[in-house]
């Protein structure tokens, strides 16, 4: 529904009721443009424009159309509040960079190519992998604005994409995951038991309590994080078997409560398990620099796909959220298949070359005479 009035001003109004169900209006100079205004506003033109774009669904509400990025991450912010303050800590730190860029822009001016000249410049300053998770965080603040019709769509796609990281993550060998374990204080022993041979995360290892272990019929179940933060994602909780062996080495250096029990015997923040890693990685030789208590993680993915382990228990022992996240992150461990496919193709092949008699089939024996069933006449 649209009209236009002519108030008693001489003024004109115009109004018509928008997707959303409320009722916009608008007071111009003029009722219609004419030959000899070209280009200025008039109640037609505006009401022709708002019906054109609810027609072609690009239409957004015109309040909020003028909104700058700045604005937008204010309202973005305060509703990605509810998330886990680790996931808040992140967003922010990825909103401060987009801030700095386009917060003083309108939503609506930002373009494809300036999205685009972006990521090429923090290509020269970041890592790919880095770039890349901010690109990933500016397509979700622009698609959460279309969503509320903030703007009708979105610059950031495909296109504007920097390139995916191809960074495969460092595997310890052995040697070095038993040199990181006989180099830990013995009260830290456990941080190498618990993410080579069961894949924790350093919150789970500092919140695991002996509590938490099945001894008699070992196995881990990981339902919280330090300080009882929720884990990472639901599949992040569950029970990990583990061999007696591993029970019994993970006893030896538990405290009274605590797996992980720390100098005092008490819990450790994983900040202090990070800290006491940071120093000890040192001195075991070729680890990369930065290597993590988070990367012992690959050691156990990698060592249960060389033990042949398929790609839905790798997940499940993983606690991964997908097997799309395992295929990405480790793929590249499965055994090269190449000589499998070639000896699938060949026994065909082969078949093909030494055709079996059809005269001789293993329930009924060859007779050289011909057959012995009755004819038909």
């Amino acid at each position: 529904m649209a009209s236009i009035k002519q108030r008693p001003d001489g003024s004109w109004r115009a109004r018509y009721r928008g997707p959303d169900g409320k009722e916009y209006a608008k007071h111009f100079k003029y009722k219609n443009s004419s030959a000899t205004r070209p280009g200025v506003p008039s109640a037609q033109a505006w009401l022709d424009e708002a019906t054109a774009a609810m027609r072609a669904g690009t239409w957004v509400d015109p309040n909020t159309s003028k909104m700058t990025m700045g604005e937008w991450l204010d309202r973005w912010e305060a509703g990605y509040a509810a998330n886990k303050p680790g996931t808040v800590k992140s967003a922010a730190v990825h909103l401060k960079l987009i801030r700095a860029k386009f917060g003083t822009r309108q939503l609506r001016t930002i373009r494809a190519q300036d999205v685009k000249i972006w990521m090429a410049e923090l290509a020269e300053k970041y890592a790919r992998s880095y770039v890349y998770a901010i690109h990933r965080r500016l397509a979700q603040v622009f698609t959460d604005a279309v969503h509320d019709g903030v703007i009708a769509r979105s610059p950031v796609s495909r296109r504007t994409s920097p390139p995916t990281p191809t960074q495969r993550p460092y595997v310890a060998t052995t040697a070095q995951v038993w040199s990181l374990y006989d180099a830990l204080p013995g009260s830290y022993r456990n941080l190498v038991l618990l993410g080579a041979f069961a894949g924790l995360r350093a919150g789970e290892m500092a919140a695991l309590t002996r509590a938490d272990v099945d001894w008699s019929a070992p196995s881990i179940t990981v339902s919280v994080q330090h300080d009882g933060d929720e884990l990472k994602s639901e599949t992040s909780s569950g029970t990990i078997p583990i061999p007696a062996e591993l029970a019994t080495m993970m006893d030896a250096d538990a405290g009274e409560t605590m797996i992980v029990p720390g100098v005092f015997g008490r819990g450790v923040t994983a900040w202090r398990l990070n800290e006491v890693w940071a120093e000890t990685r040192l001195r075991v030789d070729g680890l990369p620099e930065g290597f993590r208590i988070h990367d012992l993680r690959h050691y156990f993915a990698s060592l249960l796909i060389a033990a042949g382990l398929d790609i839905k228990v790798v997940q499940t022992r993983m606690r991964h959220a997908s097997p799309v996240i395992t295929l990405r992150t480790y793929g590249h461990l499965w055994p090269d298949t190449d000589d499998t496919s070639r000896a699938a193709v060949a026994a065909v092949l082969g078949a093909r070359k030494n055709p079996p008699d059809p005269a001789v089939s293993d329930d009924t024996p060859a007779d050289p005479g011909g057959s012995s069933s009755d004819s038909a006449d």
